[in-house]
C-alpha cells in the first residue's frame, strides 16, 4: 500500500484516498488551521493549485487543532471559513492529528522524511508541507514557514509535473 492507499476521510466526512480524491496528480499535503499566523498561506496555497492543477497537481489541506487550538471550528465552519476567505477550492480533508498517540496512519509515515536539514520527525506546527509524487511516494519536507511560493517548494513541484 502506498500513501495514495492509505483511508482518508473528507471534510464532509465521506470515505476517501487520495488516488480517490486527486487521481495520479502530484500532491502537497499540508496540515491548516484557521486561526494561525500562517493562515495567510492560504492564498498562496490556492495559487498553486490553480496554476499547476492543469499539468497535475493538487493541494490536499488537512485541518488540525493540535497546536494552540488554531483550528476549533466544526466541518461546516472550517469549510466556510476557506470557501470565504481564501477562495479554496482544493480537497480538504477531516480535522486529523499529525503527531502524538492519535497520530494518523498517513502522518505516521510522513514524518519518516527529512525536510532540506536533514531533519524528520514530528510535524513542528501549522502549515507544513508534504510533496508526495504520481506513485505515492514523498518527495519533499517543507517545514511551516517555507511559503507557497518559495523558489525550493516550486522548483520540486515543477521537477515532479
Amino acid at each position: 500500500m502506498t500513501l495514495r492507499d492509505v483511508p482518508l476521510r473528507t471534510l464532509s466526512g465521506e470515505p476517501a484516498t487520495l488516488s480517490e480524491l486527486v487521481g495520479d496528480n502530484v500532491v502537497l499535503l499540508v496540515n491548516v488551521a484557521s486561526k494561525c499566523g500562517l493562515t495567510p498561506q492560504y492564498s498562496g496555497l490556492v495559487e498553486l493549485h490553480k496554476s499547476y492543477g492543469p499539468r497535475g497537481f493538487s493541494v490536499v489541506g488537512v485541518p488540525c487543532n493540535q497546536f494552540m487550538g488554531q483550528e476549533p471550528g466544526s466541518a461546516e465552519e472550517i469549510q466556510e471559513f476557506c470557501s470565504t476567505t481564501y477562495g479554496v477550492d482544493f480537497p480538504l480533508l477531516e480535522k486529523a492529528d499529525v503527531k502524538g498517540e492519535n497520530q494518523h496512519p498517513l502522518y505516521a509515515t510522513l514524518v519518516e522524511t527529512a525536510d532540506a536539514d536533514g531533519a524528520a520527525g514530528e510535524v513542528q506546527w501549522n502549515f507544513e508541507k508534504f510533496l508526495i509524487d504520481r506513485d505515492g511516494k514523498v518527495a519533499g519536507r517543507f517545514r511551516p514557514t517555507v511559503t507557497p511560493d518559495a523558489a525550493a517548494l516550486v522548483a520540486a513541484i515543477e521537477s515532479l509535473l
